[in-house]
C-alpha cells in the first residue's frame, strides 16, 4: 500500500508550471491513499480531481475557507482520495479557541475498504492551527483528534494511518504527544512516525528554506509533515513501515512543486 501526503498550496505562484510537475509526479507514484492538504474545490474547480485525475475515490473537508481576497482562493481546504471505494467519512471542527479562527484546521477521517490482506482501515488527515505562537491549540487539537481517530475505529479497522502536517517539529509537544512520548490533557496514544521508523533522526525536513518558494526565511519548524501508523498494544505500528521518502524536494526544469515537500510511504502487512 503506498500513502502519499502532499500539500499543494492551492493555486499559489506559477501553477501552470507547478500543475505539470505535480500531475507528473503524482501519476508516476501511483499511490493507493493520497492526503491532499490546501487544496482548492469549489463550484468551478476541483484541484483534486485536476492534480489526480480519474480513479480515485474522494472525501472532501467540508469547513473550507471562504478566501481572504487575497492568496487564499474560496474552497481551499483539505482532501482525501482512495484507489479503493470509502465507506463511513467523519470530519471533526478543531476550532477549539477563537485564536483558531480563520483556517480550515481540522481531522478528517475516512473507512477505506480495502482488501485482504488489509482490510477495512481508517485514513485520516490531521491539521491543526499553523501560527507559530499556537502551540496550546495544537496540543488541544492532537487530544480531540486522537479521541476522535480512536472512535472512527472502534469495531470498524484494523489498521489506521494518519497523514499530518502538523505545523510542528519531533520536539514539539504536540508531534511527541502522536509518538507515544508524552500525554497531554490526562490521555495518551501511540502511532509511528513512518519517516523516524526508517530514517533515524536524520532531519528530513519538508517545510525549509531549501525551497525558494517556501515562505518564512527563519521559520522554525522544519519537519511538519508526517505519516503515521497506530500501534497495537503488544507491538509495534500494525503495518510495517517499507520505505519513506520525500516528495518534489528538487526542482524540475527550475520548478518548485509546492511551499512543502511531501512524503511516499510504503505499507505492508508483517
Amino acid at each position: 500500500m503506498r500513502v502519499v501526503v502532499q500539500n499543494l498550496w492551492g493555486r499559489r505562484g506559477d501553477w501552470n508550471a507547478r500543475r505539470a510537475v505535480l500531475v507528473d509526479g503524482l501519476r508516476e507514484l501511483r499511490p493507493d491513499l493520497v492526503a491532499l492538504p490546501e487544496v482548492v474545490v469549489n463550484e468551478e474547480y476541483d484541484q483534486v480531481l485536476d492534480v489526480l485525475g480519474p480513479g480515485f475515490h474522494v472525501a472532501h473537508q467540508s469547513a473550507r475557507e471562504p478566501g481572504d481576497g487575497d492568496d487564499v482562493e474560496p474552497g481551499q481546504g483539505h482532501s482525501l482520495a482512495s484507489r479503493w471505494p470509502l465507506g463511513e467519512v467523519r470530519e471533526l471542527d478543531l476550532h477549539l479557541t477563537p485564536r483558531t479562527e480563520g483556517f480550515a484546521c481540522g481531522t478528517l477521517a475516512a473507512e477505506v475498504l480495502a482488501p485482504e490482506p488489509f482490510g477495512p482501515l481508517v485514513f485520516a488527515f490531521h491539521n491543526p492551527s499553523w501560527r507559530l505562537d499556537q502551540a496550546y491549540e495544537r496540543e488541544q487539537q492532537a487530544v480531540a483528534a486522537a479521541s476522535f481517530l480512536g472512535e472512527a475505529a472502534d469495531g470498524r479497522a484494523r489498521h489506521v494511518v494518519l497523514a499530518a502536517d502538523l505545523d510542528a517539529d519531533p520536539v514539539s509537544a504536540s508531534a511527541r504527544f502522536w509518538t507515544g512520548r508524552q500525554s497531554l490533557e490526562g490521555t495518551s496514544v501511540c502511532y509511528r512516525d513512518a519517516w523516524e521508523s526508517v530514517h533515524g533522526d536524520e532531519p528530513g525536513h519538508t517545510f525549509t528554506p531549501e525551497n525558494p518558494i517556501m515562505i518564512g526565511r527563519d521559520w522554525p519548524f522544519r519537519r511538519i509533515d508526517y505519516v503515521f501508523v497506530r500501534c497495537g498494544q503488544h507491538e509495534g505500528p500494525t503495518l510495517e513501515i517499507a520505505a519513506c521518502r520525500r516528495l518534489f524536494d528538487e526542482p524540475v526544469d527550475d520548478v518548485w512543486a509546492s511551499d512543502h515537500f511531501g512524503l511516499c510511504v510504503d505499507l505492508a502487512v508483517p
